[in-house]
């Protein structure tokens, strides 16, 4: 993907704004001098001076506009503060101070732009409580699992979670001597195997080189990668086919991200497909205080098979040119073009960024080996189940944790199925389709209808027993039977095993029956160690068990990859319990 978030303009600095690379990394032929480089980087010092002072008195800017809450004018703000340095001409690359105060910059504006939420630390109460007017007339009482204090949101940003973008090594990767051993029978191979593909290229022994660089020292990532993609090829496929790209060419994902919507590069690229802000906005791509949809799934999905294609339309249907340009932008491969004299990436190759060199033939690597895995040595690599999941319409700042209780999941299962909200509430201001787990919307949809649409941030689900009288359940949360009554009415506690409550000083508990004697069973957990590339509903597929109920047991969403030797507990049947005998 282009490294660059900067804003679009018109006229010749739109298109020079939108792909920074042929800005701030012009590069000569191979052997260019660094005694020349190292001179203009000196000379460059003034300039630098400017660019920093002019990018910072935007910053401040932006500062003031967020103070006032005044959002849209923020976000302009820092994208020019960010439009400064990536419009300068200077080479970042090239010039430590200019990178590191560029690093730096992004670092501060992604803080500003997400708030901070702090969670007190949680508190464990070990008293039993006993309940008041049980249901029935055995003892019955409550075991308090754990006291948590509420969350507070504080005058403040923090930064988004992210993971590295796998383009950040890739673009620093030298392949080893032996690596680079290609023989004859290799590239007869691939010729014979290219045919299998939905698109066509012309062959390089670069291409064989990355697959012995897979094959070898970086066999662990493509092993992941072929696990990992599992989750989103389906949809990848599907729209890849339906915008007119070749299906093959989802693979560009992998490289692009190692399929992490959470993916960030050292420019700020972000999300699977790894898009800048600049060319996110031009394809429709909302980027707010609340969602950040590169960071999505459907959405810049397709919206990196519309930029690949019109890519590959400008370069009369070259693929290779428009995986190339889509790394390292337009106007430095037509730079490039220029340079060499002909529209094909082979001869264009000594004219083109170190990144851009990996970035292709590693593409076309990956592809072929993931059209074949066994044929190159990977064997028994089950890829993750595709995301299942619903939509559900839900209303403004809708919080995850209720949406998590009232699925019967995490909010960590939540935020990966919408990995575009920035916090764990829905936008505030506007109704957002939300993705939750198979099999849940109605649920969920049913107690929502009971929220009403002020408290959608500040309301929590708990779980109670038929027949549980509010007095009991008031004992063993701390809420008042008032409260309980105010926001549950008419609700049937003979039947209902949900209950409405406010998100703040409540005491999460279980419900748990005292054995009496004639209790003849009891439940067991058993163990199991995970391997490398398990999930929980791997697991629970194994043992064929549900993995809601796994991932509750575990605290851990059924599709985040497990480490080997990870202690995962599972339900057992139950067994008979102490004393008891088996006639």
């Amino acid at each position: 993907m282009t490294r660059t978030p900067i804003r679009l303009v018109s006229g010749a600095f739109f298109a020079a704004s939108l792909f920074f690379p042929a800005i701030i990394q012009a590069q000569g032929p191979a052997g260019s001098g660094g005694r020349e480089i190292q001179t203009e980087v000196q000379k460059a010092d003034p300039r630098i001076d400017r660019v920093i002072e002019r990018a910072n008195d935007h910053f401040r800017k932006g500062k003031l506009n967020l103070e006032d809450n005044k959002r849209y004018e923020a976000r302009d703000e820092f994208d020019k503060a960010v439009d400064e340095v990536l419009t300068s001409g200077l080479d970042v690359r090239a010039n430590q101070r200019l990178q590191t105060f560029y690093l730096e910059l992004v670092e501060r504006i992604y803080r500003e732009e997400v708030p901070m939420i702090q969670t007190a630390p949680q508190q464990v109460n070990a008293t039993p409580v006993v309940a008041q007017s049980a249901p029935t007339a055995n003892a019955e009482k409550v075991e308090v699992a754990q006291a948590q204090e509420p969350k507070t949101v504080q005058i403040g940003f923090r930064q988004q979670g992210f993971e590295t973008s796998p383009l950040d090594p890739l673009s620093k990767l030298i392949l080893t001597e032996d690596e680079k051993k290609v023989s004859d029978q290799d590239i007869a191979a691939l010729e014979q195997a290219k045919n299998a593909l939905d698109f066509n290229f012309t062959l390089n022994p670069l291409v064989q080189q990355y697959i012995n660089y897979y094959q070898g020292r970086g066999r662990s990532t493509m092993e992941a990668g072929l696990r990992r993609s599992g989750r989103f090829m389906k949809i990848a496929r599907d729209t890849f086919r339906r915008e007119g790209v070749p299906e093959d060419i989802t693979w560009l994902g992998q490289v692009e991200s190692a399929w992490s919507p959470k993916a960030r590069s050292w420019a700020a690229a972000s999300g699977l497909w790894q898009f800048v802000s600049g060319t996110g906005t031009q394809y429709g791509l909302r980027q707010t205080a609340w969602v950040d949809e590169r960071n999505g799934i459907e959405k810049p999905t397709a919206a990196s098979a519309r930029y690949l294609k019109d890519l590959a339309r400008r370069y009369n249907g070259d693929w290779l040119l428009a995986m190339a340009a889509y790394n390292t932008g337009a106007l430095n491969v037509d730079r490039a073009i220029s340079r060499a004299g002909e529209a094909n990436y082979w001869k264009i190759y000594p004219y083109i960024a170190q990144e851009t060199r990996n970035y292709v033939p590693n593409i076309l690597a990956v592809i072929m080996i993931a059209k074949n895995p066994e044929k190159y040595g990977f064997h028994s690599i089950r890829p993750e189940m595709p995301m299942s999941f619903e939509t559900i319409p839900v209303s403004s700042s809708t919080s995850l944790r209720l949406v998590a209780d009232a699925t019967g999941t995490s909010v960590d299962a939540i935020q990966a199925l919408n990995p575009e909200l920035r916090r764990d509430v829905t936008p505030r201001g506007e109704g957002y389709n939300l993705r939750v787990p198979s099999g849940t919307s109605k649920q969920l949809a049913s107690l929502l209808k009971r929220v009403p649409s002020d408290r959608s941030d500040s309301t929590r689900v708990i779980s109670i027993v038929p027949g549980e009288d509010l007095q009991s359940v008031a004992n063993r949360t701390g809420v008042s039977v008032a409260t309980l009554q105010a926001m549950n009415p008419g609700v049937d506690l003979k039947t209902t095993t949900r209950l409405l409550v406010p998100n703040s000083s409540i005491r999460l508990t279980n419900w748990k029956r005292s054995a009496t004697p004639e209790s003849n069973s009891q439940p067991t957990l058993t163990k199991v160690k995970a391997r490398k590339g398990d999930t929980i509903a791997k697991i629970e597929a194994a043992h064929k068990l549900a993995a809601d109920e796994v991932a509750r047991l575990n605290g851990i969403a059924p599709n985040v990859e497990l480490q080997a030797g990870q202690e995962i507990k599972l339900p057992g049947a139950t067994t008979p319990a102490s004393g008891s005998r088996r006639r």
